[in-house]
């Protein structure tokens, strides 16, 4: 592309369509609104083109910025309310968990394996507890009343509620944003996830504890790890749009799962203040382990429920979990 000549094809429509802009607050007749419209769409073809043939960034940031302003004068503004916030809890986020089962679901049942595994190997060899602690700091972390036990009522509920609710939201939103590096360091936060439970339930395993432990975790750790696991197959769906973006252009797929991911932390960060609560205020409380453990089984069906029967029929639908149409940049075409 020769850029002045494209310039100079171009420019009075570029200049001819600021000048409706400027002129907007005024009353534009009706065949001035039509012409603003066909050029809006001119425009942002031209931007297309630019980008994919001769990128000068001059051009670019004007064009960009006449566009988003045309944009907003022909598409106009709206402010978000409580029923969006409604129809994101009832719709888009199930919806966002429901398409991205195929990849949260296999990270869950590896996850779960790995833990099981490493707990075994764990339990069951004396040489590697040694290599994690000496003797009389592991007696201390699996004795009655140990560190163990006492974690959960170190601190008053509603502040042990909140640190872990922050800590737990700190992971799911790294799973979610290392997505974008090929999904390679989730794998590595979820390693490290393994590894600390594992080492719990190799531990107290070995003190013969093991009851008490999964008494302890199962409560709030059903959903809570649950909602770790979605953020990464989340992430890793992110990664793997970056290698493979289907049909799409690689930076509209990316555009799309972005701002699906950005919402999905949004919907995990509540479900893990719900956890949070549960591990705050149910864990460390004086119920039975059988109720305790009840409250969490409730929490996790109500999560499963939610994303697979609510979830379900949303994105049968359509939802996606992304922006609404009216709310998205408009994509103009791409140059062949």
């Amino acid at each position: 592309m020769d850029l002045d000549v494209f310039t100079a094809a171009h420019r009075a429509e570029w200049d001819r369509l600021e000048a409706l802009l400027r002129r907007r607050r005024a009353r534009l007749s009706g065949a001035e609104v039509d012409e603003l419209v066909t050029l809006y769409q001119r425009t942002a073809t031209h931007l297309s083109q630019l980008r994919s043939s001769a990128p000068d960034p001059a051009l670019v940031s004007r064009l960009t910025t006449l566009v988003a302003r045309a944009r907003s004068a022909v598409v106009g503004s709206r402010k978000a309310t409580w029923r969006d916030a409604l129809h994101f809890f009832t719709a888009g986020f199930p919806a966002a968990c429901y398409r991205t089962r195929h990849w949260w679901v296999p990270t869950a049942l590896v996850s779960t394996l790995l833990v099981a595994a490493f707990g075994w190997w764990i339990a069951t060899n004396p040489e590697v507890r040694l290599a994690m602690a000496a003797p009389a700091e592991l007696r201390e972390m699996t004795r009655p009343g140990g560190s163990y036990e006492t974690y959960y009522s170190s601190s008053p509920a509603a502040a042990f509620s909140a640190q872990v609710w922050t800590n737990n939201a700190q992971v799911a939103g790294l799973c979610l944003a290392f997505g974008a590096l090929l999904g390679l360091p989730v794998l590595y936060v979820m390693l490290q996830n393994v590894v600390n439970v594992a080492a719990g339930v190799g531990l107290m395993a070995a003190a013969d504890r093991l009851d008490v432990f999964l008494g302890l975790i199962l409560p709030h750790g059903l959903l809570e790890l649950t909602a770790v696991f979605v953020a990464a197959g989340v992430g890793l769906r992110l990664g793997w749009t970056v290698i493979d973006p289907g049909p799409r252009t690689r930076g509209s797929a990316l555009a799309q799962e972005g701002r699906a991911a950005i919402g999905m932390a949004i919907g995990l960060a509540a479900v893990l203040l719900v956890s949070g609560l549960i591990e705050g205020f149910v864990t460390p409380s004086g119920l039975p382990t059988w109720a305790r453990i009840a409250i969490g089984v409730v929490a996790e069906l109500a999560f499963l429920a939610y994303v697979f029967v609510l979830g379900r029929r949303a994105a049968a639908a359509g939802e996606t979990g992304d922006l609404a149409a009216a709310d998205r940049t408009a994509e103009a075409p791409v140059a062949a």
